[in-house]
């Protein structure tokens, strides 16, 4: 504040407040007494010639100069003034009109030098900044490399291109661009389509190292780079129908797909499996878009990398695997009974001859594990849905199951199982164990089991947590919707279901098994089923044969999707993505 600048009301009350109480305190009162005093008595003390050894005198000095102005009513030393109103007009520290005696100008000239050693002193001991000392540790495109020739890539690509015509390359060429990159093989499909060779159908080797060089700029790990090839501009995250054209280059060149080439129809089909098996596993969000941070997380480029080796794609079970496509697809078929490619409650109530709760499939139906709006407006799921579905019902061990079945057993959406909740989905369990004649343990009892089993860490509710630190989340959860399940539980003995439990470094998932299985049977049915086609077509004159092979085709050639592009532009949007998990 500058010199003269009046004081407002309310900081003069306080000024007078600070003043008055200062004036009351007792080692006041006798500092003032013993001043008086000495003015009264006319004592004199002579001031020293501000060596720093008289400080005594000066001391004793600047009381007596001190006490002599405060009886004078000096303005300029507003603590020891008895004029109020004359502090309310000017700032305590102002610099005075009159220059003051000797004594008060040592004493300021001390206490100035002294001030200003004490600030060289902090000065020269403050610490360095904090951001000199913290390293940077967030790196949304991975951490830089120190040493990364990109010259020395670019050289390498350039010389790649050298061996295509006209330095251009094809869809089928990308596989030696790829391994000049220094990438997995099946990166060659999104490397193409971000250089934007599905316009021309080639891609030339300037406007292919003009889009790698940047990558190579910005991005520095595989997964900021698998991203920027598949996103769409503008984005930092993968949705659904990023991975279209990635997926349909598999389809078209593995070795292990190839007799899918013949049928087309199924193209759509198993590249939907493929993308809800990956945002099952990878999207460990729930929000329908894919980020660096969760790629990075998975092991799911590992399998792209695995693609290159492994020439059996059923090896690959976690994501790519044809078998599995072909159980899941089986079971919705079956369920699907008017072919409208959606399932109702009705349908899905089918499912392993009614296992499934009423309760629970209303649950499903309610929009809480589903995409869109669909399950709830017309009351019927997707194929898509139906992937998560069958997946989280034969594996309740992994995390993004128990976190479905948990969202479908949370009816009030609190974050916890209550014992009310608990309760709703059991009663139906009895009512079918009672339709079986047979008795159901009471709640209470049940309660028990299952809390105890659980260990939950609060009383009275079982939380998200508690669950994935359970060993045996699959014994709870079909305790309240699965009944078959829950007998199977039930009339196993205890001590091989605890080691079922504690064999959580196995190799072979339930879903795995389920898989293994269920192929098995489907592919004893096939055989069985051509093996009586077979016998009743040789019955057949050669016209009624030929019109049995042309129904029989039609029926087969009924497509699920519409026939993919080129570009496998599959319509994805049918499944109403458009709406994250809520």
């Amino acid at each position: 504040m500058t010199p003269g600048k009046v004081l407002q009301p309310v900081l003069k009350m306080k000024v007078d407040e600070l003043f008055l109480c200062w004036l009351s305190q007792p080692a006041t009162q006798l500092t003032l007494k013993d001043l008086l005093r000495r003015i009264k008595n006319e004592e004199k003390t002579e001031i020293g010639n501000g060596e720093p050894g008289n400080s005594k005198n000066e001391k004793l000095a600047d009381k007596n100069s001190s006490s002599k102005q405060c009886m004078l009513g000096d303005t300029r030393l507003p603590l020891m003034s008895f004029s109020p109103p004359q502090l309310s007009t000017t700032l305590p520290l102002a610099t005075p009109a009159t220059p003051r005696n000797t004594s008060n100008n040592i004493r300021a000239t001390r206490r100035s030098s002294g001030t200003r050693v004490v600030q060289t002193k902090k000065e020269e001991t403050l610490p360095p900044s904090l951001s000199q000392n913290i390293p940077t540790f967030y790196f949304p495109r991975g951490c830089p490399k120190e040493k990364v020739n990109i010259d020395a890539v670019i050289a390498k690509i350039e010389r790649t291109f050298s061996e295509f015509p006209n330095e251009r390359a094809t869809l089928e060429d990308m596989g030696k661009v790829a391994k000049a990159c220094e990438c997995p093989l099946y990166w060659k499909g999104p490397l193409f389509y971000c250089a934007g060779g599905e316009r021309t159908g080639y891609v030339s080797v300037h406007k292919f190292v003009a889009m790698w060089r940047k990558i190579l700029q910005t991005c520095y790990d595989d997964a900021a780079k698998f991203v920027h090839l598949l996103m769409n501009p503008g984005c930092n995250y993968l949705v659904q129908e990023d991975f279209i054209p990635f997926l349909q280059d598999v389809v078209n060149s593995h070795p292990g797909l190839s007799f899918l080439k013949e049928a087309s129809e199924f193209h759509s089909r198993y590249i939907t499996t493929v993308i809800q098996r990956i945002f099952y596993t990878v999207n460990r969000s729930w929000s329908g878009k894919i980020t660096c941070n969760e790629l990075r997380k998975s092991n799911f480029l590992q399998n792209v990398a695995l693609l290159e080796e492994e020439a059996d794609i059923n090896q690959l079970t976690e994501y790519f695997s044809y078998e599995h496509f072909y159980v899941i697809y089986c079971k919705f078929w079956e369920l699907d009974t008017d072919h409208d490619l959606y399932i109702d409650r009705k349908d899905l109530a089918r499912h392993n001859d009614h296992a499934i709760s009423n309760r629970m499939i209303e649950r499903i139906f309610s929009g809480a594990v589903t995409r869109g709006r669909k399950a709830q407006k017309d009351g019927k799921i997707s194929y898509a849905d139906f992937v998560w579905f069958l997946i989280s019902e034969e594996d309740k061990k992994t995390p993004t199951s128990i976190e479905y079945w948990f969202r479908c057993m949370d009816l009030d959406g609190d974050g916890a199982l209550s014992m009310y909740e608990l309760e709703y989905f059991y009663e139906e369990q009895c009512q079918k164990l009672d339709n079986m004649a047979i008795e159901p343990l009471p709640f209470e009892d049940c309660l028990c089991q299952m809390l105890d089993l659980v260990k939950p860490q609060h009383e009275g509710k079982i939380t998200l947590h508690d669950l994935k630190r359970c060993k045996l989340t699959n014994v709870f959860f079909d305790t309240f919707f699965n009944i078959e399940k829950y007998l199977d539980h039930e009339q196993k003995d205890q001590f091989s279901v605890l080691r079922d439990g504690e064999g959580e470094s196995q190799e072979v998932s339930d879903w795995e098994k389920y898989a293994a299985e269920e192929y098995d049977i489907l592919v004893a049915e096939e055989a069985a089923s051509d093996q009586w086609n077979d016998g009743y077509e040789a019955e057949l004159n050669p016209e009624d044969h030929q019109k049995a092979n042309v129904l029989k085709y039609q029926m087969e050639k009924r497509p699920f999707f519409e026939m993919p592009s080129h570009l496998a532009d599959v319509d994805l949007d049918e499944y109403d993505y458009e709406e994250d998990f809520e």
